[in-house]
């Protein structure tokens, strides 16, 4: 097969669908030395993501999430004469652009939860996602949540979507505890805080969270430093103006830029992991966080029970006593703490990137079959 990707998104972005992105482009160049593969970069892009003789790099002028990013990318692509492309942002060109065109979708929180996003976000995701989901040969979605979500909100057809988990990189490990308390201390923290990690905006409920630790203080007599480590998002004032009218200035730190190679330091230095998010379509940082040892307190919502399954503590996000409890359990009971510990590192090794390099492989190969050669 010749297969497109499109990986545009890597020059504008590190986290998240960026992420999805390199792991995946890696782990097919792992595990497929036959197809042939063309990435599609933005040409202002110095790094080439892989380089290997069935890997080819093609420079596109198209940025993402333009206005008329479906037609001139499609412009762009169409010579390539391409068997499969793979848009893991969800959007694939209008036309032409392939014989079978694969998307990954990988949360709907822009059509459950509206209110948590901005209106030029909102009108962008929800004037694309019903045609990408029509147009697509093939659908993969990272959870079993994300795929309820898309028969319930887009009426996609089932026998198009194959769910396909993520996985951590596996720098994402226990590490030796003089390595992360040397590491720690170039943030100025030590081991034994409680710990986020993600942009700060609405749907991660760091508001909820706030509220939450200040309870861990009062009731339960119980003040780890809190470190919030994620960019600033959407609506981050609303964070500021709680932490400031709780008094929690002295006991959050906020770390804005962390390098990615010192993310397992952090997970492996916080006695627990929080992620009380509203919604998550997978819900990768919990992840690594079982990846490192580190139990972690998740919400019940979206895809994150079946991601943690029993290897977490699983509470309401709209309500801060029971996440207070939780937290309080978490820090107080140290067989807890181990049996989370030895569960969650069971429950990690279940996720893995050859896996999923593997799985996405036999969707190209689906689609492709499925539609006539002349298209």
């Amino acid at each position: 097969m010749r297969i497109g990707l499109d990986a545009r998104l890597t020059y504008y972005t590190h986290g998240g669908i960026a992420r999805y992105i390199r792991h995946l482009t890696n782990a097919l160049q792992a595990v497929d030395a036959e197809n042939q593969y063309i990435i599609l970069h933005s040409r202002k892009q110095r790094e080439t993501l892989v380089n290997q003789p069935n890997f080819r790099r093609v420079n596109c002028w198209t940025p993402c999430h333009h206005r008329l990013e479906r037609w001139t990318l499609a412009l762009e692509v169409s010579p390539l004469r391409l068997d499969v492309l793979h848009s893991p942002d969800f959007i694939p060109p209008a036309w032409g652009a392939a014989r079978a065109r694969v998307i990954t979708v990988h949360d709907l929180n822009f059509l459950r939860q509206p209110e948590h996003l901005t209106a030029q976000s909102r009108r962008y995701y929800n004037g694309q996602i019903h045609w990408a989901v029509r147009q697509a040969d093939q659908i993969i979605a990272v959870s079993q949540a994300t795929c309820a979500d898309l028969v319930n909100y887009t009426g996609a057809q089932p026998e198009k979507i194959h769910v396909i988990p993520e996985a951590a990189d596996p720098a994402f490990r226990p590490l030796p505890p003089h390595e992360v308390t040397s590491g720690l201390a170039r943030y100025g923290l030590t081991p034994g805080y409680l710990l986020f990690v993600g942009v700060l905006e609405p749907r991660k409920n760091i508001p909820g969270l706030l509220r939450a630790y200040r309870r861990l203080i009062e009731d339960y007599g119980l003040d780890p430093p809190l470190v919030l480590a994620g960019k600033r998002g959407w609506l981050y004032e609303d964070i500021e103006r709680v932490r400031q009218e709780l008094g929690l200035t002295g006991h959050v730190h906020h770390l804005e830029t962390v390098a990615d190679e010192d993310l397992p330091l952090l997970y492996n230095g916080a006695a627990l992991h929080v992620l009380p998010s509203f919604y998550e379509g997978f819900g990768l940082p919990a992840l690594e966080a079982l990846a490192c040892g580190t139990p972690t307190v998740v919400s019940n919502r979206g895809a994150l029970p079946e991601v943690v399954g029993d290897a977490g503590l699983q509470v309401n996000p709209e309500d801060p006593e029971d996440l207070a409890a939780a937290l309080a359990r978490g820090l107080s009971d140290s067989q807890l703490r181990a049996d989370l510990r030895a569960r969650g590192l069971t429950r990690a090794a279940h996720f893995n990137w050859p896996a999923t390099a593997r799985q996405t492989l036999a969707v190209y190969a689906l689609s492709v079959q499925s539609v006539p050669r002349t298209r």
